[in-house]
Parts: C-alpha cells; sequence; structure tokens
C-alpha cells in the first residue's frame, strides 16, 4: 500500500514537473506573443498617423488619404497577427497556404463585388472625378458624395441619392461637368426671318456683357448657327466659372426674352397654313 502511494506521488510529481516546464515555457510565449501583438498594433497606428498627416499635408485627394491609410492598416496587421502566431513555435508556412487557398475560394465566389474593389483602385489613383463633382456615369447625373471600395453615390439636383456599383461606373463614359475651372454654356436663340438679324444679334451680345459672371476671356461668341425651317437660330457661346453655369443660363435666357420682348424682336414657333380648295361637282 505505502508502495502505490509513493508510486502515485511520483507520478503527480513527474506531471507537476511537466506542468511547470511546459506552462513556463508556452507562457512565457503566449504573454511574448500577446505583446508583439499589441505592440506591433499601436506601432502600426502611429505609422498610419503618420502617413495620413503627410498625404493631408501635401493636399492630397481625401478619399485616396482614406484608402491609403486604411489598406496599409490591414496589410500591417495581418503581418503583426502572422508574428505573434510564429511566436508561439507554430509553422507560419502552412497558415500562409490556408489563407491563400481561402482567399483564392472568396476571390472565386465574390468576383462581381471584387471588381467593384478594383474600379473602387482604379477611380481614387487615376481620379476621373472626386467627392464634389458634378458628373453625367451610367445614364445619372449628380454630385459625388462618397467613394467607397464598393460603390460611388450621387446626390442628384433634386437630393436624391444614387448609389453606382463602382465597377459598372468605371466601364462606361464618366463626363466630369466640375472637372475645369470655367465652362462654356452653349445656347440657341430663335428669331423670325422677318426680324432685324443685326439687332438681335446685338441684343444678345449686350446681354452677355451685361452679366458679371461671364468671362471676357475667352469672349463670348454669338453667331447666325442655322436657317432652321421656322426661325433664323442664333447661337449664343459665353464662358462662366463651372460653379456659376447653372445661375448664368438661368439669368441670361431670362434677360434676353425681355430684351426681345423690348425691341420687338420675337420668338417664333412652329406653324402650319392650311388651305382649303372647293371643288365644283
Amino acid at each position: 500500500m505505502l508502495q502505490k502511494i509513493e508510486h502515485y506521488g511520483d507520478k503527480v510529481e513527474h506531471y507537476t514537473d511537466l506542468a511547470y516546464q511546459y506552462g513556463t515555457e508556452y507562457g512565457i510565449k503566449i504573454v511574448g506573443s500577446i505583446l508583439i501583438f499589441l505592440i506591433g498594433k499601436w506601432i502600426a497606428g502611429q505609422i498610419v498617423s503618420l502617413i495620413k498627416k503627410g498625404m493631408q499635408k501635401t493636399h492630397v485627394d481625401p478619399t485616396l488619404v482614406s484608402f491609403a491609410a486604411n489598406a496599409t492598416y490591414v496589410a500591417l496587421i495581418v503581418v503583426i497577427v502572422i508574428a505573434a502566431i510564429s511566436n508561439l513555435g507554430v509553422e507560419t508556412t502552412s497558415f500562409v497556404a490556408v489563407f491563400g487557398a481561402a482567399g483564392l475560394a472568396v476571390g472565386l465566389a465574390l468576383k462581381d463585388t471584387l471588381s467593384n474593389v478594383g474600379a473602387a483602385v482604379l477611380i481614387i489613383f487615376f481620379r476621373p472625378f472626386k467627392v464634389g463633382d458634378a458628373i453625367e456615369a451610367s445614364g445619372v447625373m449628380g454630385t459625388v458624395k462618397s467613394i467607397n471600395l464598393f460603390s460611388t453615390t450621387l446626390t442628384t439636383p433634386d437630393n436624391r441619392s444614387i448609389i453606382i456599383p463602382n465597377g459598372a461606373l468605371i466601364s462606361g463614359n464618366i463626363i466630369n461637368n466640375t472637372g475645369n475651372e470655367t465652362r462654356r454654356i452653349d445656347m440657341v436663340f430663335d428669331i423670325d426671318y422677318k426680324d432685324d438679324l443685326k439687332l438681335a444679334k446685338e441684343v444678345i451680345m449686350n446681354v452677355l456683357l451685361a452679366n458679371e459672371k461671364v468671362l471676357l476671356e475667352p469672349a463670348p461668341v454669338v453667331a447666325i448657327g442655322a436657317l432652321a425651317q421656322n426661325s433664323v437660330q442664333i447661337f449664343a457661346r459665353p464662358w462662366v466659372a463651372v460653379d456659376a453655369y447653372a445661375d448664368v443660363t438661368f439669368e441670361i435666357i431670362e434677360a434676353v426674352k425681355l430684351e426681345f420682348d423690348k425691341h420687338k424682336l420675337s420668338i417664333p414657333f412652329p406653324q402650319m397654313a392650311l388651305h382649303v380648295r372647293k371643288e365644283e361637282l
């Protein structure tokens, strides 16, 4: 009986020594891995913060700043996690292979979604437009409200939100109405064939020059555009700052109409002459 007790005591002591040995060895590694993760995460945050500040000082587009910061942070966190796991003595090569296979499977399953991410990268780096620009794309028109990895949100003039997948957006033509500092307004005014043509051109030019928002360089142009079926068409081509485009358009149309009325210049409309012929029986 005494021998059995001693035997069990030896076993307990043996397992206690093993537990102490492994606990000490792996406990230190676990603590080290936790410290690697926490310190690495803090360093990653500092690096991302420095990148943000540096890009903001150089006046980089806010969308590009956010994208670069997020991508850098994710990449650093992945490296830190792998380093922490490696510190535990785990072979990380197998993890990389598993992550690669999983990434391939996910990529095939979400290829349409990932195409939007790729399109977002193209938009951010090639910058066909930025937040605040007024664009026409995918059959809609609006002001760019936000750009994320999957879609772009436009706000229409009547304050509706339109969300367009980046893949669909980048696959077609994009018209950036505010990409340049100035923009030309293309206007057409019709007058009757009986009206004084030179007077009409002079009236329109005076209206353009009287508007303070119309630029003198490039100079506005007023010219005969076409001899239409029911009218003589006069083309007006003033240049304005891009922000004043809509306001100046409305102002000029109203002013020209008032000046036409004042100078007895008529704006014709389509007419049809009907002749009735009575035949004798």
